[in-house]
């Protein structure tokens, strides 16, 4: 482990959080969506964990299961447990839930302009978590709220208190969302695509604080992201969702050198790269599948170029294929030696 976490007792890195065969669907009037679909990922203290995959592959939804932040109706958890500092968050009552979350465990968005209060400053929404969590004044809360900014690397943090996100770049709006989730020093951070829309060096930054923050506090951090680039040095292990289950799981370092399933290998051969500068950029063929419409057998069969007829009737478990490795796919042997 990168940064010390402990370990249970058979040397495994004690869990933070361990979910166990988690599944979610919508209720529509188009049908039943089923969006999870069995996952189960762990997270020690310290740990990074990215969760990779097309946009609809269920990365999103695992994440607001996990923090009981879920629409329902339509969306409703039909299986499963989330175990986080050994209770099941899925048997607490609401209130019981809504005090783990934020103080215990916290959530960066995406879309930061969206996620923020548009008619309140920045100070207020970062002071209002510790006036309804800690009692705190407004203005003892509204200096914990400058010091937070600071601590993040928002500069003139004392004079910017009370700008309005409008006021702030998407970076600095993205800072200010990880001030909020770091308030209350929580022991798990979901980090839900929280570089999208922002340009390449100021990726590069956030994804640098937080992994600073994360050495510091020892956070267990979970990263969901579509893009295999952000993840590379930051990530311990990588889990790859499609069509709402886990088809992969690895150190990064062993996952990008040699995938283990089809999907991922088509992932990693998307990536621009500077030793096939002036090729064409591969591309997955085909579309993922409609979720109220998962076809038989493996869920990747119609656009698997590795696909046979057992694909297309038997469901492929996650087969272990080394140390803490695993792999969805029947075939997982020939892709992992044909990516060495």
């Amino acid at each position: 482990m990168r940064n010390g976490a402990p370990t249970a007792g058979d040397g495994a890195p004690a869990a933070l959080l361990d979910v166990r065969d988690l599944r979610v669907e919508f209720r529509t009037r188009d049908g039943i969506a089923k969006a999870v679909n069995g996952v189960s990922c762990r997270v020690a203290p310290g740990q990074t964990l990215a969760v990779l995959g097309e946009s609809g592959s269920g990365k999103s939804v695992t994440a607001q299961a996990v923090m009981g932040i879920l629409d329902s109706p339509p969306g409703y958890v039909t299986g499963g447990e989330i175990v986080f500092q050994g209770r099941d968050l899925l048997t607490l009552r609401k209130e019981e839930r809504r005090r783990v979350r934020g103080a215990r465990m916290a959530m960066i968005f995406q879309d930061a302009l969206s996620a923020l209060n548009p008619v309140l400053s920045v100070g207020a929404q970062l002071g209002e978590m510790f006036q309804v969590h800690e009692g705190m004044s407004r203005k003892a809360a509204r200096g914990r709220a400058v010091e937070l900014m600071e601590r993040v690397g928002i500069p003139a943090a004392r004079a910017r208190v009370g700008d309005y996100p409008h006021q702030f770049s998407g970076g600095m709006r993205q800072r200010i969302m990880i001030a909020m989730a770091l308030a209350l020093g929580p022991d798990l951070i979901i980090a839900d695509e929280p570089t999208t829309a922002l340009d390449v060096t100021v990726q590069a930054q956030v994804m640098d604080l937080l992994a600073e923050l994360q050495r510091e506090l020892t956070m267990g951090l979970i990263l969901i992201t579509h893009d295999l680039g952000v993840v590379a040095d930051v990530a311990d292990t990588i889990a790859v969702m499609y069509a709402g289950r886990i088809v992969e799981t690895a150190p990064v370092h062993q996952l990008y050198r040699a995938p283990a399933h089809p999907y991922t290998r088509g992932l990693l051969d998307s990536i621009p790269r500077l030793d096939r500068k002036g090729q064409r950029l591969y591309a997955i063929k085909g579309l993922p599948p409609n979720l109220t419409a998962i076809p038989p057998g493996c869920p990747f069969n119609p656009r698997c170029p590795l696909a046979q007829d057992v694909c297309r009737s038997e469901l492929p478990p996650l087969y272990e294929v080394g140390p803490g490795r695993s792999s969805a796919c029947h075939f997982w042997k020939e892709t992992l030696d044909g990516a060495r």
